[in-house]
C-alpha cells in the first residue's frame, strides 16, 4: 500500500470519526433539552399517576410547579395542567401537545394546593393537597 493511500484512508478514518461524535453530542444535548423541557424547580413531592398520563408536582420555597407527562407520546392529544394555591384563581396550561403540558408554577407559601392534569380522555384530580 503507497503512503498516500495510508494518509487518505487515516483521514478519512479521522473524518468519520469526528462525525460520530459530534452527532453523539448533539445527540445527547438534544435528549438532554427534551428531558429538561417539562422539568419543574424543587424537589419532586407528588406523583399523580392516571390512565393516559401522570402529573408530576414538585416544590422549592414555597413554589408549587407541575407538568402533566403523557404515557404515550407522539401524536398530539389535548392536555391540561392546572395548580391552584388555596384562595388564588389556578394557573393552568392547556393545549395540544405531543409530549407535556406546563410546567405551571403558583406561589403557595404554606397554602393548600390543588393540581389538576389531563390526557385526551383521562384525567385526574388531586384535591386540596401540601397542606
Amino acid at each position: 500500500m503507497s503512503s498516500g493511500r495510508i494518509r487518505r484512508s487515516l483521514a478519512l478514518g479521522a473524518v468519520v470519526l469526528a462525525a460520530a461524535v459530534l452527532l453523539g453530542v448533539a445527540g445527547a444535548g438534544a435528549a438532554q433539552a427534551q428531558a429538561s423541557a417539562g422539568r419543574c424547580a424543587g424537589h419532586k413531592v407528588r406523583t399523580l399517576s392516571f390512565s393516559t398520563g401522570k402529573v408530576v408536582v414538585y416544590k422549592k420555597r414555597g413554589f408549587v410547579c407541575a407538568v402533566t407527562i403523557a404515557k404515550r407520546p407522539g401524536a398530539r392529544k389535548t392536555m391540561l395542567v392546572s395548580v391552584q394555591a388555596r384562595g388564588n384563581r389556578p394557573a393552568r396550561d392547556k393545549g395540544s401537545y405531543t409530549h407535556h403540558a406546563g410546567p405551571v408554577t403558583v406561589h403557595a407559601g404554606h397554602r393548600c394546593v390543588w393540581v389538576k392534569g389531563k390526557v385526551g380522555g383521562g384525567s385526574v384530580s388531586s384535591g386540596w393537597i401540601l397542606c
